[in-house]
């Protein structure tokens, strides 16, 4: 089973490997902010949160708030608990973006 340590540093090495980054996000006062920042090559840029697998519906209230309101302006936070969702999320931005693979 993956720890959401495992699974982030997956996502990590599989965005790096398409040549996009997956910057840890970190907001000073602004607490419940998803974990990563993915740059896509050709400009994609999506926020993603990190579960452990079996806690993907165990969002904080801060967390859930922070989804609403980047949802309110048109932003999709992935939430993400296992390297099978990881490959999902790959490839969907993968042809989304029209990148090698």
């Amino acid at each position: 089973m993956d720890d959401e340590k495992q699974v982030e540093r997956y996502l990590c090495r599989c965005v790096r490997r398409i040549g996009g980054r997956a910057y840890k996000w970190t907001s000073p006062g602004c607490c419940g902010v998803p974990d990563r920042l993915v740059f896509f090559p050709g400009g994609g840029i999506v926020p993603v949160e990190l579960k452990a697998p079996g806690r993907k519906g165990n969002l904080s209230k801060s967390q859930q708030l922070q989804i609403k309101r980047l949802a309110a302006v048109g932003t999709k936070v992935y939430v993400l608990s296992t390297q099978e969702e990881v490959d999902k999320f790959m490839q969907k931005h993968i042809v989304k973006y029209g990148l090698p693979e």
